[in-house]
């Protein structure tokens, strides 16, 4: 279990980490002056599922021949890392469901943060220099920020295995990342005014043993180029300890994977960049009825694909950077039945209407997707417009149950929330105020050639249906916006049209541009309009510089869309 061995061996490198894995240390610690103190009583904290589960633990460990089995120290009076590992072997079911498992998990239980893996040789990072600088900024990003990295390199067949390369490294064991930065080149005053940095990582085989013998390995002469201080200040040791710097080119060259464990920041105080965090528990459950069915499968199942949970987010500015992360609940693991299986999950996220408020049922827009994979959590990383967007998290194929931790990060509060009904409720007042008949969705994508000022129009749209509508964003600047912006409207009076506006955005007074109505009758089987823009005359409309081009579709079934 090297992967859980590399776990420990990023925690120790953090000690805020570690307090919280270990709490009230000092009081849990061997004190040779009150030996009577000492009940053989010991108790971790793990971030399972959504919260911290304290684990209680005796001192009895697993040995042969009087030497500990499984994870041990170098030193033979320090025990914290076998008594860990006996805690989470507990929380997992037996050490036997420690086999064979996955650093990023580990890292994830150990901080509450969002791990998130990288294929080295699937990216081309080793051969793009421009990707390859790109993503050591962000790995030096999380190592400033607190969080844990580790490294490893894949082994393919059972002989791979724990194989040792020429170069030192071993295959299908994992590494932990001890230290990220910029290594400054050259002695003295030449080495402050030229600027050459070479872009370095450390690395730690938690064997302890065995270490990288090419380049920057401990003896090698290119050590010569860095300055004695600056080798005092990475703490450059010449030891077979099983820790060593090596370049990141040669490391995406030679590693094959990167698990990157962000601490994502909530709080307020603090200086670096905070994260609002939405987390939401929901499952996969099976029903007959196809409206209570929730275990629908991946979009390849088009039949039961929105058979599947549904959750609505907001991203509320121009444009945000959104992380998203779908942990499912851990099987147990016992000796009688082994090790509880993964599910293969992933999740969708579509660009809906700003005003959805139901569940969707026909395909819209996808903003973007995860891998689907059978391990325990799955990670995605994107950027996204302005706009309110649906998530669908599922398993791979129909039928499959399970419970899951959604968890949404954005730069501002998202609202996300899980849609629960197909369509608007009745009620006792349905009867005497209307139920909708139809629904409508509106989509404009655009304008052209609007009343244009010497530097554009500053436009937006207004889409208006029985009292609801929805505003798009100002397009600054141009008589020939873009707006991709969608309606939808739930109509009780399906005669009264539907009122599409243009404005420009005025500092004092924003100006009318235009207008067109709808009938959006679910009969019309033209689906895209060009209209002409006209005045806000109710009797003899007369005609506006400017086209505006729309799509709508309208059902008598509310289910629809």
């Amino acid at each position: 279990n090297c992967w859980f061995v590399a776990a420990c061996s990023s925690l120790a490198s953090r000690e805020s980490l570690w307090q919280k894995v270990i709490p009230d240390w000092k009081e849990q610690e061997w004190d040779p002056e009150k030996p009577n103190a000492y009940a053989g009583i010991f108790h971790f904290h793990f971030w399972r599922f959504g919260e911290w589960v304290d684990v209680v633990i005796d001192d009895r460990l697993p040995t042969v021949n009087n030497q500990l089995i499984y994870c041990h120290s170098s030193s033979r009076n320090e025990f914290w890392c076998a008594l860990v590992e006996k805690a989470y072997a507990k929380l997992a079911g037996c050490y036997q469901a420690l086999d064979g498992g996955n650093t990023a998990d580990a890292l994830v239980d150990f901080t509450g943060g969002v791990s998130e893996p990288i294929d080295l040789t699937e990216g081309g990072f080793a051969h793009d220099e421009a990707k390859r600088n790109q993503l050591f900024e962000r790995v030096l990003k999380v190592h400033s920020r607190g969080g844990l990295i580790s490294a490893s390199i894949k082994a393919v067949t059972a002989a791979d295995m724990e194989a040792r390369l020429a170069c030192g490294l071993v295959k299908g064991h994992a590494y932990a990342i001890t230290d990220v930065r910029k290594v400054r080149l050259g002695h003295g005053l030449l080495a402050f005014f030229k600027s050459e940095k070479l872009d370095m990582i450390r690395l730690r085989n938690p064997w302890g043993e065995r270490e990288w013998n090419g380049p920057w390995s401990d003896t090698s002469e290119e050590w010569q180029k860095v300055s004695k201080s600056e080798r005092e200040k990475m703490g450059v040791t010449v030891q077979d300890d099983g820790e060593f710097w090596m370049t990141f080119e040669d490391m995406c060259r030679y590693f094959t994977d990167i698990i990157k464990c962000r601490l994502i920041n909530t709080s307020y105080l603090s200086v670096h960049k905070t994260w609002e965090e939405a987390r939401l528990r929901g499952a996969w459950t099976r029903h007959e009825d196809p409206q209570k069915n929730r275990s629908g499968g991946c979009i390849n199942h088009k039949n039961t694909f929105f058979q599947n949970p549904q959750y609505i987010f907001d991203v509320k500015k121009p444009e945000d950077e959104v992380l998203i992360c779908i942990q499912q609940r851990p099987k147990q693991s016992t000796r009688r039945d082994g090790k509880g299986e993964n599910l293969a999950i992933g999740f969708d996220i579509y660009k809906v209407e700003e005003n959805r408020q139901y569940r969707m049922h026909s395909l819209q827009h996808r903003a973007a997707s995860s891998i689907y994979i059978n391990s325990r959590s799955v990670f995605l990383r994107t950027d996204q417009p302005e706009g309110r967007f649906v998530i669908i998290p599922t398993t791979f194929e129909p039928g499959h149950t399970g419970e899951f931790l959604l968890r949404v990060f954005t730069d501002v509060p998202s609202n996300c929330q899980e849609l629960r009904l197909d369509e608007p409720p009745r009620s006792c007042w349905s009867s005497l105020c209307g139920y909708p008949q139809q629904v409508t969705q509106v989509h404009v994508l655009g304008a052209a050639g609007l009343k244009d000022s010497s530097t554009g129009a500053n436009s937006y749209v207004i889409i208006k249906c029985e009292g609801d509508k929805v505003r798009s964003a100002v397009q600054k600047g141009t008589s020939t916006p873009e707006y991709d912006v969608k309606g939808i409207f739930y109509r009780k009076k399906p005669g009264q049209p539907i009122t599409i506006q243009i404005w420009n955005h005025r500092v004092l007074k924003d100006e009318f541009l235009g207008q067109v109505q709808l009938k959006a009758d679910p009969d019309d089987l033209q689906a895209l309009h060009t209209l002409h823009l006209r005045d806000r005359n109710s009797r003899q409309p007369s005609d506006l510089p400017g086209t505006v081009a729309v799509r709508v579709f309208s059902s008598t079934s509310l289910m629809a869309v």
